[in-house]
């Protein structure tokens, strides 16, 4: 009975406090009170077990918010009842007495502990900055050498002093016990007392079915207040989900504080204030790394084992719009329903002072922050798309490489992959299904990609292809993170909420997951930013009925969570796996190390750029060498090149033609009309095209010309590439044949022969150039009529009919000539019929066209003859020349003909070196240097052009060699950074 009277004692207190407290202002509800402080009036109930309510939250392991600690649950207060006041103002005073003694103590204890409670949160809300300590002048490190911070910190209060300041709760109890014998009740208290300490166990309980206050008076005055359990779970819920809310906005204000703090320390440190360099940062070192392996294997074969985020999706699903809210700029080509992502792009994102783009194999900067640049940005990556895509393809494999850096970014390598499809259309190459497939199979088959599933909540579950898909590449389910799209569509058009909760938690497809997260990436809107997109998710889902219904967990909602967890998960893999990877490539390496010394010992290992590099320094001294090609082998080697292709028309439109008239002035007249119109029109077109060809062959000997031992035929292909390219692109100087033409023409007017040894010079040429034309005229005349009679009898070879019909009328003719030496060059039409009839008495039947064509082979060795018998005679000429041949029968005009002929050849091949000595070589040169340099761009002209067993060796080498020194600094960094 005691225990119950003092139970009865104590909650009359509680009750007034109450009652007292709704009409009180700063008065504090009961549920609000220290634990200590309730217990106290509590105590002893028979019926009460005082226990703090353990609310049950379970965060995902990706969750922001698992580390910070939960605070107390704030119940809204609840209206009760009517209860009439009483009139036992004893028990009254009491309360008020403990009321305001434990309102004093109460808050120097509970003061105390919050203190240093709130304290310790904020201690650990401050974000870790020791990796920039160096940033800090040292004098900071130093200041406790001019404070003495230990004597401070043990003249501050510890926690044993602050326990000092709590209450003796024994002597409260032994209070209250005194107390009782002033207050004394009957049955009427007790009930009170019974109904108080209902309410009270009602408030700290949360299994109860309902809160009610009664009143045992008269039955007209009972008020009964009915809670559901339903209602009251959802208000715990809602309460829960505010105070998760709450927490997630003090995290962002934080983080977005520390954001902007890391951004100024970077921003100083690019000014050079500290005069100390940046080191690179990790996800850059680890993006070289992939960029590296990318060249060396494209295939993504075992060799490629290094995790990056591999982001798939159905076609229009919102794997960019997830990628631009990871990346916080929309950075990405966007179309309505048509594919923008023709090829893999690999997005490496980074902490920076500024948030800026820039793609590997360029140093343009991208400023995200601007309009223009992000319209640049967009308008270059589609270009790479395109340029990527082969002719009657749609998509590509090849990998366009970015870099996205900016203050508060997560790091972390995604790949975004084409959208997968179900259909090809209108306008697609017919293999672009099993294209988009293999690329994706080629990405997801490697065991430590990370699996960025993308589904669209707005549509129905069953038209997903990617799921499938995935299964199959990861069908545990132990390297994929799930994210529904377009949530706020979902919600809004879905008939069954529980639908959505079943995708969430991989109920609805046979697909397994790491993690399941709910993202809204807008409102559709091509045009919206980042940041107004981030508002519109951060509201929906406050107001979400997926939240307040617990369907779906404040850690799985938002682009902001999902960033937290994919980066989390992806460091997770690239520290347990990076090592393995340079292992293996250290074994690849010995191997290849070991091939190369037993196959090429004496030979150093020239990658395919050391290569190119070493056959350019060869390709410009070669052409460094036609320099110092002499001016007198230049001359002879134009002068002859031009005499053997001008010599034709010489002889037969000039020589000849005027050799056949009748006197030396009708000669000398049909020469200078002749060569007038030969120079006007021909002669200077051919002396460039001779000088160009002339220059290509002797470049061609210097490229192609063997070195003895020092030779290396691996840059033959290479060479010959070079030369004629080069030779493709170098045009003649067009104003050398208008100078040209002058200087020729001048030559040609020059009738003057010097002196005896010019004289003998020209007939020299003249006889050279005369037996030429006779051999070819013998060659000829013994093709047509055949083998003669030695050959026949001593190499068995026989006449056909055609030529024994030539012979036969050559014989004809040669009579003729016989008969009448001073015939002209053509038969007249008499003397054709003479012939013809002569061969058929013969029995010979032959045309009039086979006559005239062995008349002029016949004529023509006779004319030859004449002309070399008639230089023998001129050879003492040269006298009756200088007397203009007055009262001699002796006339050399044809000498004379030949020596302007000569002259005009030597004077044009001076003229032909010095262009090509001053000009055309220099030109040449610097033709090679840009073909070399166009070379050097073109990867694939190189892979083409520089083959072989030892190419392939040392670039394999070489490319190994680097990957594992790139993976042993990023390890070496890995392990700082921990």
């Amino acid at each position: 009975m005691w225990r119950l009277h003092r139970a009865a004692v104590t909650c009359e207190v509680c009750q007034s406090l109450v009652k007292h407290s709704s009409g009180i202002k700063g008065s504090l509800p009961l549920q609000k009170l220290h634990l200590v402080s309730r217990s106290i009036y509590h105590s002893h109930h028979p019926t009460l077990k005082l226990q703090r309510p353990q609310f049950r939250t379970s965060f995902h392991q990706f969750s922001s918010l698992t580390n910070l600690p939960l605070r107390k649950l704030k119940l809204s207060p609840i209206k009760y009842g009517y209860q009439p006041r009483r009139n036992f103002w004893p028990a009254r005073l009491a309360a008020r007495l403990l009321k305001l003694r434990y309102l004093i103590l109460g808050s120097a204890v509970g003061g105390g502990y919050t203190a240093k409670k709130t304290f310790d949160q904020w201690k650990d809300m401050i974000p870790d900055l020791s990796d920039y300590k160096w940033i800090v002048p040292d004098i900071v490190w130093e200041i406790d050498e001019y404070i003495d911070l230990e004597k401070i910190r043990k003249a501050l209060p510890n926690s044993e002093d602050l326990a000092k300041l709590a209450p003796d709760f024994d002597k409260i109890v032994e209070s209250l016990s005194l107390l009782k014998d002033f207050f004394t009740t009957g049955h009427k208290l007790v009930s009170e007392v019974i109904g108080a300490s209902d309410l009270l166990l009602l408030l700290g309980s949360p299994g109860e079915t309902a809160f009610r206050a009664t009143d045992h008076g008269s039955e007209s005055d009972k008020h009964y207040r009915k809670v559901t359990d339903k209602e009251k779970i959802d208000q715990l819920q809602e309460e829960l989900l505010h105070t998760q809310l709450k927490y997630q906005r003090i995290l962002e204000r934080l983080e977005k504080e520390n954001k902007e703090l890391r951004k100024l320390v970077l921003q100083k440190d690019d000014k050079g204030i500290h005069h100390r360099k940046l080191k690179k940062s990790l996800i850059d070192m680890y993006s070289e790394v992939l960029d590296v392996l990318s060249d060396y294997d494209a295939s993504y074969n075992t060799q490629d084992h290094l995790p990056r985020v591999v982001v798939v999706g159905d076609q229009s699903a919102g794997k960019t719009s997830v990628l631009e809210m990871i990346a916080q700029a929309r950075i990405f080509p966007r179309g309505s329903g048509e594919m923008m992502t023709r090829s893999p792009v690999k997005v490496t994102l980074s902490e920076g002072p500024h948030h800026v783009a820039l793609f590997k194999d360029s140093s343009r900067e991208f400023d995200l922050t601007k309009e223009e640049d992000l319209a640049a940005l967009r308008h270059e990556i589609e270009l790479r798309m395109r340029k990527n895509v082969k002719e009657g393809c749609t998509v590509s494999p090849e990998t366009i490489s970015l870099n996205v850096k900016g203050p508060g970014l997560q790091r972390m390598v995604l790949v975004d992959l084409p959208g997968v499809i179900n259909t090809v259309t209108s306008g697609m190459a017919p293999d672009t299904k099993e294209t988009i497939f293999s690329i994706s199979k080629a990405y997801m088959q490697n065991p430590n990609a990370i699996i960025l599933c993308i589904q669209d909540g707005s549509v129905d579950a069953e038209r997903s292809i990617v799921t499938d898909l995935v299964s199959q590449m990861d069908p545990h389910g132990r390297r994929t993170i799930f994210v529904l799209t377009k949530v706020d569509l979902a919600e809004k058009n879905v008939a069954s909420p529980s639908r959505i909760q079943q995708i969430i938690e991989g109920k609805l497809f046979p697909m397994k997951a790491l993690g399941y997260f709910a993202v809204v990436t807008g409102k559709g809107n091509s045009s919206e930013s980042i940041e107004a997109i981030r508002e519109y998710e951060e509201e929906f889902f406050q107001n979400s009925k997926l939240l307040k219904t617990s369907m779906l967990k404040a850690h799985q909602v938002t682009t902001r969570n999902l960033s937290l967890a994919v980066s989390d998960c992806f460091w997770k893999m690239v520290r347990e796996s990076v090592e393995q990877q340079a292992d293996s490539f250290k074994a690849t390496r010995f191997n290849l190390e070991t091939e190369w010394k037993n196959n090429y010992p004496r030979l150093r290992e020239l990658d395919r750029n050391e290569l190119f590099e070493k056959a350019k320094n060869e390709i410009l001294d070669e052409v460094i060498s036609l320099s110092q090609v002499t001016p007198k082998h230049w001359e002879e080697i134009l002068q002859q090149s031009l005499w053997e292709r001008v010599s034709t028309h010489v002889i037969e439109n000039i020589y000849l033609p005027a050799a056949q008239t009748m006197n030396s002035g009708t000669f000398n007249t049909t020469v200078d009309i002749k060569l007038k119109q030969w120079t006007d029109k021909q002669l200077p077109n051919k002396a460039v095209e001779v000088a160009w060809e002339t220059l290509q062959e002797e470049f061609s000997r210097f490229m192609t010309e063997p070195k003895g031992k020092e030779h290396d035929d691996i840059f033959d292909k290479l060479k010959e590439a070079v030369k004629e390219e080069s030779i493709k692109r170098h045009k003649w100087n067009d104003f050398a044949e208008d100078s040209l033409r002058v200087i020729q023409h001048n030559a040609l007017e020059d009738r003057s022969i010097s002196d005896k040894q010019q004289w003998d010079a020209a007939i020299y040429f003249m006889e050279e150039a005369l037996q030429a034309r006779l051999k070819d005229t013998e060659n000829a005349i013994e093709n047509m009529i055949g083998p003669d009679w030695k050959k026949r009898w001593l190499y068995w070879k026989n006449r056909t009919q055609e030529q024994f019909v030539h012979n036969e009328t050559k014989n004809e003719l040669e009579k003729m000539l016989k008969c009448n030496e001073e015939h002209p060059a053509y038969l007249a039409s008499d003397e054709i019929t003479t012939v013809r009839k002569n061969l058929e008495s013969r029995g010979v039947e032959v045309d009039p066209s086979l006559i005239k064509d062995t008349w002029h082979q016949v004529y023509r060795r006779h004319f030859l003859k004449t002309a070399l018998n008639h230089c023998n005679l001129c050879r003492r000429g040269f006298y009756y020349y200088q007397r203009h041949f007055v009262d001699s029968e002796l006339e050399c005009n044809d000498v004379v003909l030949f020596w302007r002929i000569q002259r005009m050849l030597a004077i044009t091949a001076n003229t032909l070196r010095q262009q090509l000595t001053n000009t055309e070589v220099r030109r040449l040169e610097k033709n090679v240097k840009e073909v070399l340099e166009d070379f050097a761009e073109d990867s694939e002209k190189k892979v083409k052009l520089l083959t072989g067993k030892r190419v392939q060796l040392a670039e394999d080498l070489k490319k190994v060699r680097e990957i594992q020194e790139k993976l042993d600094a990023f390890i070496e960094a890995l392990h700082q950074e921990k």
